[in-house]
């Protein structure tokens, strides 16, 4: 049985209210993950190709009020 296997049948198994505790644990170590991803491709400049479309467009009036 795989790591993840074994970790997906103790999930399973869990009771009601160490489940909630995992979910709110499991939700937040996501964003933390999410917040380091981002972060890190902000400083390798991945953004910044986007960033310079968003504005070429609405330096040319292509943007519409939110």
């Amino acid at each position: 049985m795989s790591k993840l296997e074994q970790i997906e049948k103790a999930i399973a198994h869990l009771g009601q209210k160490e489940f909630e505790a995992f979910s709110l644990w499991f939700e937040e170590l996501q964003a933390e993950r999410w917040e380091r991803r981002i972060e890190s491709d902000d400083a390798e400049g991945k953004f910044d190709r986007l960033a310079e479309e968003a504005l070429t467009e609405f330096r040319a009036g292509k943007a519409r009020p939110l």
